[in-house]
């Protein structure tokens, strides 16, 4: 099935579907309000502002399978992301990325292999992933990768949709 078409939840629970953002480069990112990688929400929310416009979008799915990092409701995640670093981003509910209840969305975007080679398992909070306006995954970056590094940009930058 298309990266697009995969059922997917918001954050309030409502049915979606990457195809919502369909023709723009999507960045994926498993996220985590109690995590020492946490404070990456703050790039995450300045790359959505510096390339929204331009057909670019960064969404969140909230996961708590790495030490418990994100027990809180759906209520408790919004807020903490507004209040906390205005993230203006779309968040999905708390979905499982590894393991036997892994999302149909990570079945597929784990089959990508890093830049060193490396597929399998999401390996901790804040593994980005980069579809492409096509639907197609073209980017994986590892956790400790700051959202704003030049990898990260230029590879965003490269997969902008053409306008």
């Amino acid at each position: 099935m298309p990266l697009h078409e995969i059922p997917l939840r918001t954050l309030a629970g409502e049915p979606t579907t990457l195809g919502s953002f369909e023709g723009s480069a999507v960045l994926l990112v498993n996220v985590a309000s109690q995590c020492g990688l946490t404070p990456q929400y703050a790039g995450l929310e300045r790359l959505q502002k510096e390339y929204g416009s331009r057909g670019f979008t960064v969404v969140g799915v909230p996961c708590n399978q790495f030490a418990g990092q994100e027990p809180g409701t759906a209520e408790e995640i919004g807020t903490f992301c507004s209040a906390t670093y205005g993230v203006s981003f779309p968040l999905l509910e708390k979905t499982e990325v590894n393991g036997e209840g892994r999302h149909p969305l990570y079945a597929e975007l784990t089959k990508l292999a890093d830049a060193e080679g490396a597929a399998g398992d999401v390996q901790w909070n804040f593994e980005k992933f980069l579809i492409s306006p096509a639907g197609e995954p073209v980017a994986r970056i590892r956790p400790g990768v700051e959202p704003e590094a030049p990898e990260v940009v230029s590879v965003i930058e490269a997969n902008l949709p053409r306008r």
